[in-house]
């Protein structure tokens, strides 16, 4: 599919300022990764300014996300007990890894540069992280092995959500796994954690 020009300038100057900072990418960099003249002022047809384009860079990941959750759930809620809770699970945990990859661009950008941005801040943590775990605690409720389990599901998001978080940004930052646990053997042992919530089966009494 056909980028357009917009659509190029966004996606390149997101990779340029992954790459390099927000700061340290120009714009004729950003008019040129897109194949348009640099320093010809092809990048202000589209936006007044840089700054526009990591915004819109940031509220478009942010609609994509809403709506991917959205789709991931429905998918994964689809199969309902046709599959085994530990299979459930791991397609959870599988796809919040994929989603954490996908965004890595963005991730970086989010740590090196967006701390001067608080607005952009607030995009990301209402449009790209809070999703993630409201979904965590959304797909737990409708668990039918987790009713009556008695917890803190938004806590429980924090942790389990975070650490799906953790394991791509620690691979993004120090080149290798937390642990050196590699993907298969991180998604089990989080399965095994979440197999842990399960309520406690109901004691029959003796006569």
């Amino acid at each position: 599919m056909t980028r357009s020009t917009r659509e190029r300038i966004v996606d390149e100057a997101l990779r340029l300022f992954a790459e390099r900072g927000y700061a340290a990418t120009s714009v004729a960099e950003i008019e040129a990764a897109s194949g348009l003249s640099p320093g010809a002022g092809g990048l202000y047809r589209h936006f007044k300014s840089k700054y526009e384009v990591l915004a819109a860079a940031v509220n478009e990941h942010a609609t994509r996300t809403r709506a991917q959750i959205a789709e991931t759930l429905t998918e994964v809620n689809s199969v309902g007990a046709s599959l085994a809770l530990e299979d459930r699970l791991a397609r959870l945990c599988k796809a919040g890894l994929a989603k954490v990859r996908e965004e890595s661009e963005l991730t970086r950008v989010f740590f090196r540069d967006l701390s001067q941005f608080p607005e952009l801040v607030a995009v990301v943590r209402e449009g790209l992280l809070q999703p993630m775990y409201d979904a965590i605690v959304t797909w737990f409720g409708a668990q039918p092995e987790y009713a009556g389990a008695d917890e803190d599901w938004h806590a429980i998001a924090a942790v389990l959500g975070g650490a799906v978080v953790h394991y791509r940004l620690f691979q993004e930052t120090v080149g290798e796994s937390p642990g050196r646990a590699d993907r298969d053997q991180f998604v089990a042992a989080w399965v095994r954690l979440a197999l842990g919530l399960l309520p406690a089966p109901a004691v029959t009494p003796t006569a």
